[in-house]
């Protein structure tokens, strides 16, 4: 019993949308799982040389939490970069939340979503990873919800990759407690108009992701990202912190009187299909 889990990349935020909006990207983990004797690990790709390879790996901890509590064999293939603000851990969780489905004989359902996003504490790049598309995310109380919406064609994601990394816990502790409210107003308006352009009309887009909530309180943990940032905005051109960053997220493409020096540049497609399972026996 073996199974390829395919599992796509996501940015969040998105602009002033805090933990709230995300979007699946056209970047990909592969975990091929397999029901074994004991727990054996092979890591190749991404973070290959940080990972660990017992029980405490992110992967085999979802696959636990998931149900699944027999032997276990992983090969992971990853391409997704690590502590870069695309959703890496998530995309993790949510292979391994699959896979334990798949090795208990089930079919995702809406507990997949809780059971991933309980790691992170929000649910925005789970829910991109696991729905694709465009999500909307939220929670009641204990409960995470999200909703999928299908993104505008004309939404062409570029990603600009910093080789330096980036810790959610650190830029998290950036954050002040409280923000001005005429700020919580501007990020409430921000964010609806963003599902709005990232959906329908995309003319919006430079708008829709000006953001207040985060990122001028998290530029010194990579201000080289908020330059180049700053410098798209000037020119017209929607872009925003990935995440907890550092990667910028362009959406459109990065004009060439822009530094991009020091940036691996990427021009990715919006994955629309989440989460993929294909059994290999």
């Amino acid at each position: 019993m073996s199974f390829l889990i395919t599992v796509p990349a996501s940015t969040a935020n998105l602009g002033s949308g805090f933990d709230a909006l995300g979007m699946a990207l056209g970047l990909y983990d592969e975990v091929e799982v397999r029901a074994a004797d004991g727990l054996s690990i092979d890591v190749s790709g991404a973070g290959a040389d940080a990972v660990p390879r017992d029980e405490s790996h992110l992967v085999v901890r979802a696959v636990r939490a998931a149900g699944y509590t027999g032997g276990l064999g992983l090969t992971c293939r990853n391409s997704i970069p690590h502590a870069r603000g695309l959703g890496s851990s998530a995309a993790a969780i949510v292979a391994g939340v699959a896979a334990g489905y798949a090795l208990l004989g089930r079919e995702l359902d809406t507990d997949a979503l809780q059971i991933a996003a309980q790691f992170e504490g929000h649910a925005d790049n789970a829910a991109a990873s696991l729905f694709g598309g465009v999500v909307i995310a939220w929670s009641e109380g204990e409960r995470f919800r999200a909703v999928r919406k299908d993104p505008h064609p004309d939404v062409r994601p570029t990603v600009l990759i910093p080789a330096q990394e980036s810790s959610t816990k650190t830029t998290r502790g950036l954050l002040p407690a409280e923000v001005p409210h005429a700020d919580a107003a501007f990020a409430a308006g921000r964010a609806a108009l963003a599902v709005h352009a990232l959906t329908t009309d995309p003319s919006l887009l430079l708008a829709a992701t000006e953001d207040r909530l985060h990122q001028q309180y998290r530029e010194p943990a990579w201000p080289d990202t908020v330059r180049v940032i700053n410098d798209l905005r000037k020119l017209g051109v929607p872009a925003a912190v990935s995440g907890a960053g550092p990667t910028a997220l362009v959406l459109g493409s990065v004009p060439p009187e822009v530094d991009v020096q020091g940036f691996d540049v990427r021009r990715l497609e919006v994955d629309t299909s989440g989460v993929r399972v294909r059994p290999l026996d």
